[in-house]
């Protein structure tokens, strides 16, 4: 009898969790870990994520640990789903009880401060393994609406294409259904610039300027992600896809998205404290929209709406002002 593929998801966030339910409903054994000796237990006792998904019932293949020596115990694939900026401390104390041979998945979509590295490369360098045992699940992937099983899409990504093919296999549900992609370096650089430009959508909805505004927010956006994809030598045809284009759609155009939200927040007015204090989860965006100009200085690439949002978060730079700068850029071809 073939034993079930096991799956240690490190992190108790919604996405976390609702990738873990993914997991388990396509028959994989999933252990969640989490810090909170009580989310661990509402997980185990109640079947639910109070937290993060109320009122949705896990699925029975999937429980709760906050000892990550038992979650990370024979995992085939290891699942990465902390904030961005926490992922080199917390990997640094897991590397040690990883599983030999475990596939790192990146459920992350962000750039790291300082350094300007994707995420699959701090996993990299820090546990010490090859690119081919690397993966990233990115795409239009709102954990609410998975976690309600309703219908997604997405790209497990992965330079060793057998090693896409398996967590593609251990993700296949009858709701959520994963395309393999070869192109990590594109297919994360989709998933952390969406959020800026999230971000900046929310901006602009929340100083009610309008949809013409917000679609051209959209494919001004995904142009700046394509030139800086192309500089590290990503394939442009995967910013067309699920998780360019899909990704990027999802966030500006939904409520369920944090970023989005979190830029509205600023265009109503609200200090960048403000709106901090009423979000309850990561807005991986806002501390990642300073490594993503980075990153993009670093390749002499120009990302006008990526800088207007640095200014307007981290600045002070009023939205109104930012704007007018923006607008009144010199005029080019399109192309450029």
């Amino acid at each position: 009898m073939t034993q079930p593929v096991k799956a240690a998801v490190l992190g108790t966030g919604s996405w976390g969790t609702a990738f873990g339910m993914v997991l388990a409903d396509a028959g994989c054994e999933v252990v969640l870990w989490g810090r909170r000796p009580e989310l661990a237990e509402a997980v185990n006792t109640t079947r639910t994520n109070p937290d993060y998904l109320p009122g949705i019932e896990l699925p029975a293949g999937l429980r709760a640990t906050t000892d990550a020596g038992e979650a990370l115990s024979g995992a085939d694939f290891t699942v990465l789903a902390v904030p961005s900026q926490t992922l080199r401390a917390n990997l640094a104390a897991w590397t040690p009880k990883l599983a030999p041979g475990t596939v790192l998945v990146s459920l992350m979509k962000g750039v790291e401060l300082g350094t300007a590295k994707r995420m699959s490369e701090v996993v990299e360098e820090v546990a010490g393994v090859a690119a081919d045992r690397v993966a990233v699940v990115t795409g239009p992937n709102l954990a609410k609406e998975i976690a309600s099983r309703m219908p997604a899409a997405a790209v497990v990504a992965c330079r060793d294409e057998e090693a896409a093919r398996r967590l593609q296999s251990a993700c296949h549900t009858p709701y959520f259904r994963p395309y393999t992609n070869t192109d990590v370096v594109g297919c994360e650089l989709g998933g952390a610039v969406k959020n800026v430009i999230g971000l900046a959508v929310g901006i602009a909805d929340g100083m009610g300027l309008g949809d013409n505004a917000k679609g051209s927010l959209i494919t001004r956006g995904l142009a700046e992600t394509t030139r800086l994809g192309l500089a590290m030598g990503a394939d442009p045809l995967t910013f067309s896809g699920l998780a360019g284009l899909g990704d990027l759609v999802a966030t500006c155009s939904s409520p369920l998205s944090r970023n989005h939200t979190f830029g509205t927040n600023l265009g109503r007015g609200m200090t960048l404290a403000e709106t901090i204090a009423v979000t309850r989860q990561t807005a991986e965006g806002v501390k990642s929209c300073e490594s993503v100009l980075d990153l993009a200085r670093r390749h002499g690439v120009d990302m006008p709406i990526t800088e207007t949002v640095v200014g307007i978060v981290h600045e002070g730079k009023p939205p109104v002002v930012a704007l007018k700068e923006l607008m009144s850029r010199a005029a080019k071809p399109e192309r450029r």
